[in-house]
């Protein structure tokens, strides 16, 4: 069985950093993918943009709060997780995000924005 994802996409927003209890570091991302394609009927181009949660821990989140920042385009590879939780007015709620193993810059650093361009956080990252 595979569980795989690959995205090429910009930051919505600045990476969320954050770190639990016991000091482990957690990034939230959100990455927005277009799609275009032609209207079969006008020949005009289509985009939908769809909007993806992407969740990095350890040093990969550090990196990923230090050097991306809105706007960035990034390659992400990873599996996708969904989780279910009820709040406290008993709603229950599912989301369904992206649990990053790599991560890698496209575009070159920008007043120290950005890390180097097409450098890979990959697996053999140590944590």
């Amino acid at each position: 069985m595979l569980n795989r994802t690959e995205l090429i996409g910009r930051l919505g927003h600045d990476p969320e950093l954050r770190y639990t209890a016991e000091g482990k570091a957690i990034a939230n991302l959100s990455m927005a993918t277009t799609h275009r394609s032609k209207d079969p009927a006008g020949g005009d181009t289509i985009e939908n943009t769809q909007w993806h949660r992407v969740v990095f821990f350890g040093r990969k989140a550090e990196i990923a709060g230090e050097y991306l920042k809105k706007g960035a385009l990034a390659y992400v590879d990873g599996r996708l997780q969904s989780r279910q939780w009820i709040d406290a007015e008993g709603e229950q709620h599912t989301v369904i995000e992206i649990l990053g193993d790599s991560l890698t810059f496209l575009e070159r650093r920008q007043e120290n924005s950005l890390g180097p361009a097409n450098e890979t956080l990959g697996p053999d990252i140590p944590f």
